[in-house]
């Protein structure tokens, strides 16, 4: 079943004619005729969840931003697709722009939002491009809806909704402090606003069209739908697919990936993007791409992007390069994840150029102890179970470049 992705392989489908003799904007008319609460519950019932990483309740976010009292509302698009191994939602920008702007349009309507932001990763020009192209065609489904396309500077911690909302208000990008009360919505410009993933908002216009008894035919009981996976690194024919939740993990690398390069050896799975804790060989023969299971892992589905590692990869060095990552894209806001992402590459830097010593992965567990809760938003406890997955899982290849 596709549900983001029916229009991929139609050519000159982000041509808004190709676009409408495939269904794009059908029965527009009728569905902006329905009572919104209508389309906010089978939101709400489809199950559907955040694409973007968290995988929240997107019924529940809705319901929580259209009760609290409120002169206007927004929506926001978040198209700030930085985390390194994700790739997903540029493929909604290039090939089915007008997917993602019927979905704007209808849930905007369900809403009650004025106005429609989209904001996109700065270095996605051509994404960009193609986005405004397709704004510009859709004026009159857009029935006066007006969509703004902010454009970010490449700041990684922008993808953070609320440093998100922070740089279209003109601000730094900062994260805000989160409220006490999980029903309050989140702000834009004094008013309340919903914020969700590209895909998630792509997905929508399929869940109202074929009702969300459909969408829930397929994953699983909790993590319905589908999501489009994307796999990478060593691999034989990296890609991004339209599977439903649930799917094997080692199933979708070996049909869609074409297996691990060159038929070497598998050793080591990113299932969700940089930032998921990494599995082993063994914990991805047995994993499910779906939220659940990867939690008892202690990883995470994330955006759904795996990075495949074969057994001639260094361990150690991957970490590193992630550290480096991290430290250049923390915002610096807060002391623990500033000081600590850095302070961590240092240590591993060390270990890797076969100057340090078993204390330093102590050193490297009280760092994370450091990064994690003690911070404004999930940026550093996710840097800390990004170490803590590497230094548990593959420690004997950290302890054999130490000297002692």
């Amino acid at each position: 079943m596709k549900v983001v992705s029916a229009r991929f392989d139609i050519p000159n489908a982000n041509k808004i004619e190709v676009a409408k003799a495939h269904g794009a904007y059908a029965n527009l008319d009728e569905i902006l005729k329905m009572p919104r609460m209508d389309i906010v519950d089978a939101i709400d019932k489809s199950g559907l969840r955040g694409k973007g990483g968290g995988g929240g309740h997107c019924g529940t976010k809705w319901k929580n931003m259209i009760a609290w009292p409120s002169q206007k509302r927004y929506l926001v698009v978040n198209g700030d697709e930085s985390e390194p191994g994700t790739c997903k939602d540029k493929y909604i920008f290039n090939l089915d722009p007008h997917l993602l702007i019927e979905g704007i349009i209808i849930s905007a309507y369900a809403l009650g939002a004025c106005r429609a932001y989209i904001y996109i990763r700065g270095e996605y020009e051509k994404e960009f491009q193609s986005i405004q192209r397709a704004i510009n065609e859709s004026k009159d489904e857009r029935r006066g809806l007006e969509i703004i396309v902010c454009k970010g500077a490449g700041a990684y911690i922008c993808g953070e909704k609320s440093a998100l909302l922070e740089s279209i208000e003109g601000k730094r990008g900062h994260p805000r402090l989160k409220p006490h009360n999980r029903a309050e919505p989140d702000f834009l410009f004094g008013s309340a606003c919903v914020v969700n993933n590209v895909e998630t908002i792509s997905s929508v216009p399929f869940i109202v069209k074929n009702g969300w008894e459909k969408y829930r035919s397929v994953g699983t009981p909790k993590s319905p739908g589908t999501l489009l996976f994307a796999v990478t690194g060593c691999v034989n024919t990296p890609c991004v697919k339209e599977m439903p939740f649930g799917t094997k993990m080692i199933d979708f690398i070996n049909e869609f990936g074409g297996g691990v390069w060159k038929n070497r050896e598998l050793k080591a799975v990113i299932p969700g993007g940089s930032s998921a804790a990494v599995l082993t060989k063994d914990e991805v023969m047995k994993a499910t791409l779906d939220y659940e299971n990867l939690w008892e892992y202690k990883s995470a589905l994330g955006t759904g992007g795996m990075m495949v590692f074969d057994d001639t990869i260094s361990m150690p060095k991957v970490l590193l390069n992630l550290l480096e990552f991290y430290t250049e894209e923390s915002c610096g806001q807060c002391t623990p994840c500033r000081e600590g992402c850095g302070w961590g590459m240092r240590v591993v830097e060390r270990i890797c150029k076969g100057e340090g010593s078993k204390k330093d992965l102590q050193i490297l567990k009280d760092i994370c102890f450091m990064l994690d809760g003690k911070t404004i938003c999930v940026f550093a406890p996710a840097v800390k179970d990004v170490i803590i997955g590497f230094i548990t899982k593959f420690e004997d290849e950290f302890l054999a470049l130490c000297k002692d």
